[in-house]
């Protein structure tokens, strides 16, 4: 798919940046990759670790500056939108900005696509954007429907699609690398006992991302099927012996992760390891091409972290970090 192709990935320098470039050029042997950020250190760091790799390309840049993604996008074909303003906290108290990043620079990216003529874009939303209580959810939701609507006016030459999902194990910023980091000196901070999060790893995020771009017309959603944990199991997990301090839901934090409401229900079909939320613009969520072998969901369906079907062991937590713990400082 990406042999012989140009791909760009905005906000590249992050955790899913990193690793969807290692994978990209573990799996195909594309003619460029692009990353663009705007964190010149990071961009360092990144081209020590990738330094082998002559046809990795950096572009200093924000999706806020729509004349740099115009240059930046010049001749890609392909274009993975992760940049975002995305920690829950600092959303809340710094809005003006957080909407700048997520709606301003999901409109630029949309715009730069389609004139500069990239085949594809798949962007990457949250959870949060299922139902927003917060504002980064809110700003999620609004970057999706710009990105689904952007199919109707690109006259299909650029297709648009997103994917969806939780908190990914072990990317930086996440609970395990902090339970990990912080269960021999200290106590870990459970904001509370009932919450509970989808868990994904950062390879099945990247290949939700390939799966997208193959299999897309435009306008779908995707969501991986993956399973569920207490945060309190996590921290027992990782720290038993540790103390474990209540400190309260944090502002615009929620209790369960949500992917798919009832609302989307209605236009939500499931496969055999995901779902795809289908367009309700122009019919599209009837499109045959789009349904493919896909079976409807019924109408009061939900994909939550609660009451999810699949749950994930304590103990298959602890053997994940036992083979992944050597990665979290480097993402």
């Amino acid at each position: 798919m990406f042999n012989n192709k140009n791909v760009l990935i905005t906000g590249g320098t992050g955790s899913f940046g990193t690793k969807f470039v290692s994978m990209i050029f573990e799996n195909f042997s594309p003619k460029k990759v692009i990353v663009f950020s705007r964190d010149e250190m990071k961009q360092w760091s990144m081209a020590e670790k990738f330094k082998k790799h002559s046809n990795l390309r950096f572009f200093i840049g924000d999706v806020r500056d729509k004349d740099r993604l115009y240059r930046a996008f010049t001749n890609v074909d392909y274009v993975v939108h992760a940049a975002a303003t995305k920690i829950v906290p600092i959303a809340e108290y710094n809005p003006f900005e957080c909407v700048k990043t997520n709606v301003i620079g999901a409109m630029n990216v949309v715009d730069a696509a389609i004139d500069k003529g990239v085949k594809k874009v798949v962007a990457l939303s949250t959870d949060k954007a299922s139902s927003p209580i917060n504002l980064y959810g809110a700003t999620k939701l609004a970057s999706d429907k710009l990105f689904l609507a952007a199919n109707a006016y690109s006259g299909e030459h650029t297709k648009f699609s997103v994917v969806r999902y939780g908190n990914v194990m072990g990317s930086r910023g996440s609970v395990i690398p902090l339970f990990n980091k912080i269960r021999e000196n200290g106590s870990i901070p459970i904001t509370d006992n009932r919450m509970t999060r989808f868990m994904i790893t950062l390879e099945q995020a990247v290949k939700l991302v390939w799966h997208a771009f193959e299999d897309c017309i435009g306008g779908e959603i995707y969501v991986k099927k993956i399973p569920s944990m207490k945060v309190i199991d996590i921290a027992e997990a990782l720290a038993p012996k540790a103390k474990k301090e209540v400190i309260g839901i944090r502002p615009g934090e929620k209790l369960h992760e949500q992917m798919i409401s009832s609302e989307d229900a209605i236009f939500t079909y499931e496969y055999d390891d995901h779902y795809k939320i289908l367009p309700s613009i122009n019919d599209w969520h009837k499109d045959a091409n789009r349904i493919k072998n896909g079976i409807k969901v019924s109408e009061n369906f939900i994909y939550d972290s609660e009451n999810n079907k699949e749950w994930m062991s304590r103990d298959e937590l602890v053997n994940w970090v036992k083979n992944n713990e050597k990665d979290f400082e480097k993402i």
